[in-house]
């Protein structure tokens, strides 16, 4: 067996290495995955060109990664044995990997509101110090129950987008019933675009979807989107009057997104914001909340969805498949982060762990 693995790690604003690390072994209940796919998250981006995503700041060398699938390799010495099909994924099962680790204790946790619970772990996040070691390696070692089997002829490549699937799958179940609706989605990234693909699954009649550049856009058509515009940054939701949005969903992380949102809504509308804004206040037309009545929500990341979402990947009926634009090897990670951040070029880029089956890579 081998000893070491690949780990894409950030050491602080603008310095992310691929470096060989020592191999993990699972422990009592849980079990090691060989990654196969990663996708590059907004996230992962802002750790590696600012050193922060919001206000969780990189404080110690972190593996990025939090949207990944593999294959289990190897399990725990607690779970030897206890393979009976529903207790855990054995050896050989494709899955994906849920990120997050509640912590059951809190009062969030314990009244059923995991995604805000207050001592959450999640892979490949600088929120606690220690940091949360993320996916972005070849073996990565995880609790049993957040190794998720994929449904039977689901590939983990179609499943590669199913994390941040499910963060949008949350966000639109945030906007409550979308079944006719008008929507309106600022932002065309690859979340953006997951928010659509799930709009028009949740029955959405209409679904506009806004812009700073024409390419994204495009994309967004793909999977569902019935108009699109291209907005100014300066002049944010020009271009949208009388929308009148039933919902609202800001997606691209800009107080102008957000604004353009609020502008975008039917009076007594709902605006559920999903992006991570700026560190620190940002300015916002408060006053149109005030004097049109809007309900203002938040989603951050999911619970339970990602077991709504690989069945739905798996039928179809999730359309996703044209948000992932680019596979790159994983030896090429840093050029993968080049290209993700650039969103005329690229929607999602996932990265291809698979690429150098060497004996480097067993647990």
């Amino acid at each position: 067996m081998s000893t070491t693995v690949r780990a894409l790690v950030v050491h602080g604003a603008g310095d992310v290495r691929l470096e060989e690390r020592p191999a993990p072994a699972p422990g009592p209940g849980e079990v090691a995955v060989r990654v196969a796919y990663g996708g590059v998250c907004g996230s992962d981006l802002h750790y590696w060109r600012d050193g922060r995503v919001g206000d969780f700041r990189v404080r110690e060398p972190l593996v990025l990664g939090h949207e990944v699938v593999g294959t289990v390799a190897a399990v725990g010495p607690a779970l030897e044995g206890l393979w009976d099909g529903a207790t855990a994924p054995g050896p050989g099962t494709p899955v994906a990997v849920h990120p997050a680790t509640p912590c059951g204790a809190c009062p969030e946790c314990r009244t059923d509101r995991r995604t805000v619970c207050r001592a959450v772990r999640y892979l490949g996040s600088a929120a606690h110090l220690p940091h949360v070691p993320g996916g972005f390696t070849d073996v990565l070692v995880i609790p049993a129950d957040q190794a998720i089997p994929l449904p039977a002829g689901l590939s983990l490549r179609a499943a590669a987008v199913a994390e941040p699937a499910a963060v949008a799958w949350h966000a639109v179940r945030r906007a409550g019933d979308v079944l006719g609706a008008r929507v309106l989605v600022t932002g065309a990234g690859p979340l953006g675009l997951l928010v659509v693909a799930a709009l028009r699954r949740a029955g959405a009649a209409e679904v506009v979807v806004t812009d700073l550049a024409p390419e994204p856009l495009e994309r967004a058509v793909a999977v569902g989107a019935h108009r699109t515009v291209v907005v100014d940054a300066e002049a944010g939701g020009a271009g949208l009057d009388g929308l009148d949005a039933d919902v609202a969903i800001e997606s691209s992380g800009s107080p102008a997104g957000l604004a353009t949102c609020l502008r975008g809504a039917r009076r007594q509308g709902r605006v559920v914001a999903l992006g991570l804004l700026p560190p620190g206040d940002v300015a916002v037309p408060g006053n149109l909340m005030v004097t049109r009545e809007l309900e203002l929500t938040g989603a951050f990341r999911f619970d339970d969805e990602i077991h709504d979402v690989l069945p739905a990947l798996a039928d179809g009926s999730l359309g996703a498949a044209p948000v992932v634009t680019h596979v790159v090897p994983f030896a090429d990670a840093a050029a993968a982060l080049e290209l993700a951040a650039d969103p005329r070029r690229s929607g999602k880029v996932l990265l291809d762990l698979t690429d150098a089956a060497s004996p480097g890579t067993a647990p």
